[in-house]
């Protein structure tokens, strides 16, 4: 029997009863669609915090007081020490002598407060800061200018103004050249910065940057600082700047080999601006988790890295979870096809009787199962490039094109696989024994 005619009475076969192979042919689809569409969700959430710590950029590190250190007193006890940031140990890494892999260091002091705009108010942070800040943290004005050294120098009322605040208190109005009030004191706006986009429950474009000598005459006054951004030459020399910036600052702390600051990696969900929204948590410290280390060094590389591995893993496990609904629908294949050579059994022995081969039934019933799966298959594709074109708890799906061939080979495969028992059954019929069943 040629290829063709298996396949019309394939055909045949199946649209002898359409709601029944509809049914079939629904749970490839959702098991497809699942597939791809959760793999989908774990690419673009993997992109979406790869995104976050590049707008931050992969040679960047920031610098965290640990709040307090141990030191050794004279009588051999230890006791405790204030471990606070300073201008001083800014300077220290800014020192091209003792680390050349250092491209730039800024410092930062960061509070609180509320910014009104004639009558309409928000509370917002405030982050005090260098221009330097700006290239370090990837954060790029949209509208308007950057403050400058002159404004630092000078202690100048100017500020530059999150796409959040901007929002907040002026509208769709243009916000550069308006006076905004913080804590009492009067600041020009100079610039609006670019979205960074969503990092979580922290909303970093909720900020505005000022010089730092203005922040700490006005809101911060003249203590410890809040953080150090540090920029790395390039992205290959960050480790080796993570390095000197623990020896540095171990130095000028008076940290012991006993009691080693930490370099900490994030291995939580990574956020996408500078200054004081830096997510703390995570950290790994050298002192096995010590919450007494003097400082934390968060590495944006080995951040991208981890995140990486999580990312993989979490996508990796949601194929895992949609690829039972494939099995699931190919055991329902299964169902309907021996369900199908049941009733069918009278015509396979009048088939065979008047000569047709045990291959033309193989053939018939895997093709069957073949289109069944198949078509389940390419629906399911549909299904899920209509389901990527919605936004998914704040993600936005990215299909996989691999997904796509892998999902789709599969649920042909799975049509073989399941359709060839009821498929070898109907074909291993005997004749007089089918023509017997009523």
């Amino acid at each position: 029997m040629r290829a063709t005619e298996i396949f019309r009475f394939a055909l045949h076969g199946l649209s002898a009863n359409k709601p029944r192979s509809a049914l079939t042919t629904l749970g490839i689809l959702i098991g497809v669609c699942a597939v791809i569409l959760l793999v989908a969700v774990g690419n673009g959430s993997s992109k979406q915090v790869q995104a976050n710590i590049d707008s931050l950029g992969t040679n960047t590190l920031t610098v965290f007081s640990g709040g307090f250190g141990r030191g050794a007193s004279t009588a051999g006890a230890t006791e405790s020490q204030s471990t606070a940031l300073t201008l001083q140990d800014a300077e220290a890494l800014a020192d091209k002598s003792g680390a050349p892999d250092i491209y730039s260091v800024t410092p930062i002091t960061s509070t609180t407060s509320t910014a009104t705009y004639e009558g309409t108010s928000t509370s917002t942070s405030v982050v005090g800061t260098y221009p330097s800040y700006f290239q370090a943290s990837n954060s790029l004005v949209q509208t308007g200018s950057y403050f400058d050294a002159a404004d630092v120098n000078k202690a100048r009322g100017v500020v530059v103004v999150g796409t959040t605040v901007a929002e907040d208190l002026f509208g769709t109005a243009n916000p550069v050249g308006q006076t905004i009030d913080i804590a009492g004191e009067s600041f020009d706006v100079v610039g609006v910065l670019k979205s960074k986009g969503s990092s979580g429950p922290t909303d970093v474009n909720d900020e505005v940057i000022a010089p730092f000598t203005t922040v700490q005459d006005t809101l911060t006054g003249y203590g410890s600082l809040s953080e150090i951004l540090v920029e790395a030459t390039s992205s290959q020399t960050t480790n080796a700047a993570e390095s000197e910036i623990t020896t540095i600052l171990d130095k000028a702390m008076g940290v012991t080999s006993s009691s080693s600051a930490s370099t900490s990696t994030a291995s939580s969900t990574a956020t996408s601006g500078g200054g004081a929204s830096l997510a703390r948590s995570g950290f790994a410290s050298r002192l096995g988790g010590s919450s007494s280390s003097p400082f934390e060094v968060l590495n944006q590389s080995q951040l991208l890295s981890a995140s990486t591995s999580t990312s993989h893993t979490f996508t990796v496990l949601l194929a895992a979870v949609a690829g039972i609904s494939l099995l699931v629908g190919g055991i329902g294949i299964t169902n309907i096809m021996l369900v199908t050579v049941t009733e069918r059994t009278r015509e396979i022995g009048i088939r065979k009787a008047i000569g047709a081969p045990k291959g033309a039934i193989l053939g018939q019933f895997l093709t069957e199962a073949v289109l069944l799966s198949g078509f389940g298959g390419m629906l399911g594709v549909l299904a899920a490039f209509v389901g990527s074109a919605f936004t998914i708890d704040g993600v936005k799906p990215v299909i996989e094109p691999l997904s796509i061939l892998l999902a789709v080979g599969v649920s042909v495969l799975i049509g073989l696989f399941f359709g060839s028992y009821p498929a070898n059954r109907a074909a291993s019929l005997r004749p007089i024994e089918a023509l017997r069943y009523e």
